[in-house]
């Protein structure tokens, strides 16, 4: 029986999207002009990175926990109802924050909320879908994310340049679309129901194939160069640019990301993940070499537009790289685990930019990351040489 369709899309596909649309929105309106909030409360360049660090790390060990419950159960909705609901129940207590520990306690409640939400939405994007379309679907997802990415600091330059109104103000307006986004979930979702006998009843890893362990090593590598969007940001301010352009600035490399997105999950459907993702690699580390070597606003806004191509490179490549690799009994389980390989990495990643920021220069967390990324796409290029090729085989999928 064929699927009911919104656009050429599986229903749940579209409105998953629809969600992440409100939902980023809200998040990053609140992102774009956070580190200003903070550095406004008296943070230092590490305590931003840190702030970010411990509340993506800490709270991705539940990506993995939340995934393979998941497949457990046989659901993703409660997961995606619980994460979406929390992140509408802090984004306006971000408003009554007056120094910085309170914005760290509060950014890790709202972290968890992502960490129950992202691998169990993943999994139903991916058991909603054919597999030969799974860069185009994620594709979509990441389109339509980002589309709330551009749309979120769009609105918060508008409230700072135009009205204005203060950080705390901007808070509260960002909690409307949050709300929206909890309320598409409980009228839109319906479960993409696996068969009762493939609901994993005690997960061993080997249920993962090697090469997925191999491909969580080179994101691995990646990630511990690739500091929070915070550092760009901060380091944008230093060229002397009102701060009321700060969320402008950031929404070049969203609106790019938007509109590459679909196209190239299309691309990597037919040429395959592994190429764009070593693309992807490459373009980041032109990026982040180019902010290390420059200080002039003139140079960091094509820099934003590279770094948005870089975004649409690999984001949605790699999710649909972890389906291509994953079981289907398992799949809640590897998109968790690649959530937290990402999350727990991001700790270090902060911490060591923020520290290169204040105690070596500006510089340095940028060059430091083009490095890892450098180092990370010959992984890639070995993975799709010596590794990727190999068929699968059933002992290496059971």
């Amino acid at each position: 029986m064929k699927k009911a369709q919104l656009f050429g899309l599986d229903k749940n596909v579209f409105f998953t999207g629809l969600i992440s649309f409100f939902t980023d929105t809200s998040t990053k309106m609140v992102y774009s002009v956070m580190p200003l909030f903070l550095l406004s409360l008296g943070a230092s360049k590490t305590s931003i990175s840190l702030i970010e660090g411990v509340a993506e790390s800490t709270a991705s060990l539940l990506k993995a926990f939340s995934g393979y419950w998941s497949d457990k159960i046989g659901k993703n909705k409660p997961f995606m109802v619980i994460g979406y609901g929390l992140t509408a129940l802090i984004t306006p207590i971000y408003s009554r924050a007056t120094a910085p520990i309170q914005i760290l306690l509060l950014r890790f409640f709202e972290r968890i909320g992502k960490g129950l939400r992202t691998a169990p939405r993943d999994s139903l994007i991916s058991a909603s879908v054919k597999n030969h379309e799974a860069g185009k679907n994620f594709g979509f997802h990441k389109a339509m994310d980002n589309s709330g990415a551009i749309l979120g600091p769009l609105i918060a330059f508008v409230l700072l340049y135009f009205f204005p109104l203060d950080y705390s103000e901007i808070f509260l307006v960002a909690t409307i679309p949050a709300l929206l986004g909890l309320l598409s979930i409980v009228l839109f979702i319906r479960e993409a129901r696996k068969p009762s006998h493939t609901k994993p009843e005690k997960f061993r890893f080997r249920q993962l194939p090697r090469r997925y362990y191999f491909f969580l090593l080179i994101i691995f590598v990646f990630t511990l160069g690739n500091s929070a969007d915070a550092l760009l940001l901060v380091k944008t301010t230093e060229t002397g640019i009102d701060q009321a352009y700060i969320p402008f600035v950031y929404m070049i490399f969203n609106l790019v990301s938007v509109f590459l997105a679909i196209p190239i999950g299309k691309i990597s459907d037919k040429i395959g993940r592994e190429k764009l993702i070593i693309a992807g690699f490459l373009v980041y580390a032109i990026t982040y070499f180019s902010f290390g070597r420059f200080n002039s606003l003139g140079v960091f806004i094509p820099l934003f537009i590279l770094y948005g191509l870089y975004s649409a490179l690999t984001e949605s490549s790699q999710k649909a790289f972890v389906s291509d690799i994953v079981s289907p009994e398992v799949k809640g389980t590897g998109y968790g685990i690649y959530h937290s390989v990402l999350g727990i990495t991001l700790l270090p990643a902060n911490l060591i930019a923020g520290l290169l920021y204040d105690k070596v220069d500006s510089s340095a967390p940028f060059y430091f990351g083009s490095s890892m990324a450098i180092l990370a796409s010959l992984l890639m290029v070995v993975f799709t040489l010596k590794v990727g090729k190999k068929p699968h085989s059933s002992l290496e999928l059971c």
